[in-house]
């Protein structure tokens, strides 16, 4: 079904990280003025590990859309930090699972409450309705092209 209602070369934009790219900036801002020295793509990883710890560097590949080099570079800088470790799988010695730190754990509550604010200072104005909305046609681009 056409939809003309647009014009292309603003909904090319937007569908390509113009939205994202704001809140990503706007939450890095965020994260220096409380002095949280992380990068955006970092804080994604630990995001997930802080859902379920112990993934494999293929699951945070999957779960961050990210390839492999990017999140081995990622993890390499989490375990210089002192966030992550990498352990051994059990089932596999060919893997090693991404496991959390207590410092990556005392950063979760930080982090998040960061995210959140962030969150609500892109939604201002914003309905609920109108994120559902939203949430269902990107799910629908995602799924049709997936």
């Amino acid at each position: 079904m056409q939809n003309n209602q647009f014009k292309k070369s603003e909904l090319y934009s937007f569908i390509t990280g113009k939205a994202t790219t704001a809140i990503a900036r706007r939450l890095q801002k965020n994260f220096k003025q409380q002095g949280v020295e992380i990068t955006i793509e970092q804080w994604s990883v630990l995001y997930h590990l802080w859902k379920e710890d112990g993934l494999s560097q293929q699951a945070l590949c999957d779960a961050t859309f990210r390839d492999k080099p990017s999140i081995t570079r990622l993890v390499d800088n989490l375990e210089k930090l002192k966030l992550v470790k990498r352990v051994p799988s059990k089932d596999d010695r060919r893997i090693n699972l991404i496991c959390l730190t207590p410092e990556a754990l005392q950063l979760q509550e930080t982090t998040m409450g960061i995210a959140n604010q962030t969150l609500v200072e892109a939604l201002e104005g914003v309905t609920n309705g109108q994120v559902e909305i939203a949430k269902e046609v990107l799910q629908i681009v995602y799924e049709n092209l997936k």
